[in-house]
């Protein structure tokens, strides 16, 4: 009898313990993305959306995996579903850009990160975004505004070069080679963050 209540006890044990939950699989990812295991971060979060379908966090998360593996399609598929299940949610509206970006499509790209900027007007990394796009279509001038003003925000070495290769389209090289200098210092931090274009 002792034996029976023994395996019984260890069996409700067993039983009470739970599973990972949504967020548990989102937090592994996460870890994975960070180690740059991106099939193990993919996993851990289509794990997360399978116990929680409505996980905004988790489509996010999955976006800037797949946007980092070059996989702009399903990036832009989650980014999507970001913004249709919280259509007020700047990084949203800021990683699909990015997307748009990446694969040409700068005048939509464009619009959607300005979409952005009335959400979270004084987001650096947005407006890094939108000095990019601003760059690739020959709006210099432009592109040089969004780079100073992440500057005054948030002033770090590749908004510097950035900023500096706008200035070299303009034909502005003494410009330029300040802002170079001043990357290569190391009196500012290398990265405006870690995932720049996807905040």
């Amino acid at each position: 009898m002792k034996k029976i209540l023994f395996v019984l006890t260890a069996f409700l044990l067993a039983a009470c313990q739970t599973l990972p939950t949504s967020a548990e699989w989102k937090m592994r990812g996460d870890g994975y993305f960070q180690d740059g295991k991106t099939k193990q971060a993919l996993f851990s979060y289509n794990r997360a959306l399978k116990i929680n379908p409505d996980n905004v966090a988790v489509y996010a998360a999955r976006g800037a995996a797949y946007f980092f593996a070059g996989d702009y399609v399903s990036a832009q598929q989650d980014f999507m579903k970001v913004l249709e299940k919280n259509p007020y949610e700047p990084e949203g509206y800021s990683a699909l850009g990015s997307v748009l970006a990446a694969q040409g499509h700068y005048e939509e790209a464009m619009e959607v990160l300005n979409m952005a900027l009335v959400l979270a007007p004084n987001k650096p990394e947005v407006f890094f975004s939108r000095g990019g796009i601003n760059f690739m279509l020959g709006n210099y001038d432009q592109a040089v505004a969004d780079y100073s003003y992440v500057l005054k925000l948030r002033p770090a070495a590749d908004v510097y070069n950035a900023r500096g290769a706008a200035y070299l389209k303009m034909g502005n090289a003494d410009a330029a080679n300040k802002d170079f200098e001043k990357a290569k210092s190391g009196s500012v931090p290398e990265k405006l963050n870690d995932y720049t274009m996807i905040d």
